[in-house]
């Protein structure tokens, strides 16, 4: 089944949808990629066997996270919601990660939270009975606000099993209506940590988390820590197209190559919180890179850019290119010589400064 989005209806008619909006046309339509700078994934190679001692078609990339089983280790990476265009969007996605047997997280349901006819948006668990579903909040909504009540409602709201509090201090800052007050955060973390029912899921935008912020926020009682690293969308390029003052906009294109990049902030993460699970987002775009992702400690690997103008047209799209990215993964770990995730975790993985 397809849900097309309509493309008559461009412009919300609030201005709580229009920002939604806005970020899924320039996404769609801008190069908002980051800027000087790359995830890293291409300066690490996987060993190759040339003798592998397995059976390609009995490779299992199958696991189990908080009770549900995937196929795969992959997660559709948080995008939107908030418009009716978003609801035709995340129907797309969840029938095609239903399909695949992989997680989803949906985007952030302030605009839910604050406008509760807009829920209906991110509402998909009737065609996406079985995977693991991430709910999603900006984590610096604590600082305005938001607590416990609001969290649940975000969780109830879609029936997740976690819930995403997603950091975007750098969005925000550029940002024309942004939230500039961060102060305090890790306790407000902790003390949700200990009242909600589900596991909460640490996320940065795009920018990394570093090993020193991963440890924190374990101490506060996240289950999960996704470093959303630099290499892929920019959304302080972004935010730059939003910006109707041009001053504001130069501020913010000053921000294209900031960032940890994944494959830095993922071996950071892992050093630093063995213990938890660990997303590998930003800037992933094939099956080899989701194994190196792995190889360097990644639980699940997401994307979500690439596959946004898949999800405008029909859920087959959608599934077709992350059939791609499967397939690709699984020859990947074939030709590594290993035939599961267990095993993909430690593959001999070199850096090519180190080989001569």
């Amino acid at each position: 089944m397809s849900h097309p989005v309509n493309e008559s209806s461009l412009i919300p008619p609030t201005l709580i949808e229009n920002r939604k909006a806005d970020h899924i046309n320039i996404v769609l339509e801008k190069d908002v990629t980051g800027k000087g700078i790359t995830t890293g994934f291409e300066q690490f190679f996987i060993e190759h066997d040339a003798l592998p001692d397995v059976d390609l078609d009995e490779v299992d990339l199958s696991l189990q996270l908080w009770g549900r089983r995937l196929q795969a280790p992959l997660l559709i990476s948080s995008m939107t919601g908030g418009t009716d265009n978003a609801h035709a969007i995340n129907l797309n996605l969840a029938e095609a990660a239903q399909a695949l047997g992989i997680a989803m997280g949906v985007g952030s349901q302030r605009a839910a939270i604050e406008q509760p006819s807009l829920g209906k948006t991110y509402q998909i668990r009737q065609v996406a009975p079985d995977i693991p579903l991430f709910a999603n909040l900006g984590a610096v909504q604590l600082n305005y606000g938001y607590g416990i009540d609001e969290a649940k409602k975000a969780v109830e709201m879609i029936e997740a099993d976690a819930l995403i509090l997603h950091l975007n201090p750098l969005q925000e800052a550029v940002q024309a209506e942004g939230d500039r007050n961060w102060k305090g955060l890790y306790n407000k973390i902790a003390t949700l940590a200990t009242c909600l029912e589900v596991p909460i899921i640490a996320k940065e935008v795009g920018n990394g988390i570093s090993g020193k912020v991963a440890s924190r926020l374990a101490e506060c009682g996240v289950s999960a820590i996704d470093v959303a690293g630099s290499g892929g969308t920019s959304w302080s390029e972004v935010e730059a197209y939003r910006q109707n003052d041009s001053r504001r906009r130069q501020i913010a294109h000053c921000f294209a190559g900031w960032g940890i990049p994944t494959a830095v902030s993922l071996m950071q993460v892992s050093k630093a919180v063995p213990e938890l699970p660990i997303f590998a987002s930003g800037g992933i775009r094939t099956g080899i890179d989701a194994a190196k992702a792995i190889a360097l400690g990644a639980t699940l690997v997401g994307t979500a850019a690439p596959i946004l103008d898949a999800a405008t047209y029909e859920s087959q799209a959608v599934y077709d290119k992350f059939s791609i990215l499967l397939e690709t993964l699984k020859i990947a770990t074939f030709c590594a010589g290993v035939s599961n995730l267990k095993q993909l975790k430690q593959v001999q993985l070199h850096h090519k400064n180190s080989l001569y």
